[in-house]
């Protein structure tokens, strides 16, 4: 409640118009019973009077017209708040979203980011319009009851404060059931949402195994429980007991002002006054039927929202810190992590040291942390214990923007966004030019397929480049390196799936672009670790062997293994063919004995 009361209190001048429109809307309500009953003794005047009858209808057409304007006013004050905190709420989420570390990523479903994101936000939008709007019109539709009744006869503020005690102490009790029943709500829609994205994510899958019918039947289980909770919350909003407390207080007031009226203390015109000043608590009683579960389930949105943008996170981006121009010195200091406190560690004591200019080729079995080793680089993931130094200073030390600028990564599963093939090259370098962009792709062999293309450079790709092959999708993410000139590239099994005739090229284009830079290959391909200066082999998680490819091969039976086991007869013979293809770096590449580990 106080983080969305203080995005409310950024509008106050449209507060202020809710509040004005609110008590204007309620006081030119109670005000024309008061003229219908001056009309009502000017009719039963003996004789009629006619000038008093007339004059009550002017003041009721006039206080209607200024009680429509304040009405209008207030709905378009409240409108206004509710669309600007929706704004507003959005864009910190995603802010706080999009400045998480990669472990908070981890743990949470794509599906229920996007239902908080969202349909959310979209409920806090309206738990100030209509929710807080009609809740505040209508407790001004309760002030004035108390206000009027004792100006006709002291005795007629009993049925009102009657009703006022009676209606707060019902909406208590009312909050009280329903609060918990929209959070279940909230939570059904935000589980439906995960399986959702998570079927549509992996369609591909679930169709290649044929179990598209089990996918829906999983689905509607969670539409289900979305239906159950909607249910539940509709059997609570079922028994809204200010409905009664209404009827009773119609019935009691009725009777009151006739006794009053039976006795000679009012006239007609008082009676018919009061009851329609009586008539008026019908509005705050029928429209917080509708407007408290609105409050409830914005809430309950809010609370959603805020567990996000309040989770935990490892991640401190270290404004104003250190941002020289990196060297490309790279120190991993007895480095230990883990993805969760209670797993085992992906690294142990990992401790390499690499001078700037160098190529690292790091290799190991799956599993064996090469990609987690790289990402504690730029600060995807901290450490847990230990330092990751780049050019001696310790990268928590960085600040991150600073730090990621000067750093490209190239993955196997390259992702590129649904833009045009120019703003996914320029994604680092949003202020680069058209021709320094065809400058990169002609460096990395691109600029030929892209212009192949009707819309050349204009060309949109689809989500996660779907529309474009792998080679393809490599020379963009390759073009990108290049534009952004980072002093660290990290090629992460980056040609793994690539066939043999197009893997040469591609190699060119890797290798042009990590000249003068620290290079970090993650490979199987010894096509590609005949780069390196430095070959650093891991198995769970530690630093095993580390050396050039010709001592690794006689000396460590864990690196042999990663090509053709423990038979040292079979690693000389690859050991062999390899160096007799290997010309220059440029030209074909290796031939490859059996597989990747």
């Amino acid at each position: 409640m106080r983080w969305v009361f203080s995005h409310i209190w950024r509008y106050k001048i449209y507060l202020l118009g809710i509040l004005i429109g609110s008590l204007g809307n309620a006081g030119g309500g109670a005000l024309m019973p008061l003229f219908v009953g001056r009309a009502f003794n000017a009719v039963t005047a003996q004789p009629p009077d006619l000038s008093a009858l007339g004059g009550a209808a002017l003041l009721i057409i006039a206080s209607q017209i200024g009680r429509a304007i304040l009405q209008l006013g207030r709905n378009f004050s409240s409108e206004i708040i509710g669309q600007r905190i929706e704004r507003d709420a959005r864009d910190e989420l995603y802010t706080s979203l999009i400045g998480k570390s990669m472990s908070f990523h981890d743990r949470q479903s794509i599906g229920d980011i996007m239902a908080r994101a969202t349909n959310d936000v979209r409920e806090v939008n309206l738990l100030m319009n209509p929710g807080v709007n009609l809740v505040v019109g209508s407790a001004a539709f309760l002030i004035f009851p108390l206000i009027i009744g004792p100006r006709i006869h002291p005795q007629l503020i009993a049925v009102p404060m009657f009703y006022v005690v009676a209606y707060g102490l019902a909406v208590v009790y009312y909050l009280r059931k329903l609060a918990p029943t929209t959070e279940r709500v909230r939570r059904a829609f935000g589980q439906m949402n995960a399986v959702l994205a998570e079927s549509i994510e992996g369609v591909e899958t679930v169709k290649g195994a044929a179990q598209e019918e089990r996918e829906v039947a999983r689905f509607r289980g969670m539409v289900d429980a979305w239906r159950t909770a909607l249910v539940k919350q509709g059997d609570v909003e079922s028994l809204y007991l200010p409905s009664l407390v209404f009827g009773v207080t119609m019935a009691l007031g009725l009777l009151h002002s006739l006794l009053l009226y039976q006795a000679g203390a009012i006239n007609v015109g008082d009676v018919v006054a009061y009851n329609g000043v009586l008539m008026f608590l019908q509005f705050p009683t029928f429209a917080t039927q509708f407007a408290y579960p609105q409050v409830s389930s914005g809430l309950a949105s809010a609370r959603r929202i805020l567990e996000l943008m309040n989770a935990e996170t490892s991640l401190d981006e270290n404004k104003g810190g250190y941002a020289g121009r990196i060297r490309g010195e790279v120190e991993f200091d007895r480095v230990t992590f883990s993805y969760g406190r209670d797993e085992r560690p992906a690294l142990r004591e990992v401790s390499i040291r690499v001078q700037a200019g160098q190529t690292v080729a790091i290799v190991g079995q799956t599993g064996a942390g090469k990609s987690t080793l790289t990402k504690l680089i730029n600060r995807i993931y901290d450490v847990d214990d230990g330092c990751v130094r780049v050019d001696g200073v310790d990268v928590r030390a960085w600040d991150l923007d600073a730090l990621r600028r000067q750093i490209s990564t190239i993955e196997q599963d390259v992702f590129l966004f649904s833009r045009t093939i120019a703003e996914n090259i320029k994604f680092g370098c949003p202020d680069a030019t058209q021709a320094e962009i065809e400058q990169a792709a002609r460096a990395a062999q691109a600029h030929d397929f892209i212009l192949s293309f009707k819309d050349g450079y204009n060309t949109i790709v689809g989500e996660r480049g779907v529309t474009l092959s792998g080679v393809q999708r490599q020379r963009i993410a390759i073009a990108r390196a290049f534009l952004a000139d980072p002093r660290i590239l990290i090629l992460d099994d980056s040609t793994s799936a690539i066939d043999s005739a197009t893997e040469d090229l591609i190699q060119q284009a890797m290798f042009r672009v990590a000249q003068g830079r620290t290079t970090f290959l993650i490979t199987h391909r010894l096509s590609q670790i005949r780069w390196a200066d430095l070959i650093v082999v891991l198995k769970q998680g530690r630093v095993v062997a580390c050396g050039s490819h010709d001592d690794l091969m006689r000396e460590s039976p864990d690196y042999r293994a990663i090509f053709v086991g423990d038979d040292g007869r079979a690693a000389r013979k690859f050991t062999a063919r390899a160096l007799l293809a290997h010309d220059s770096r440029d030209q074909r590449r290796a031939p490859e004995a059996g597989g990747g580990g």
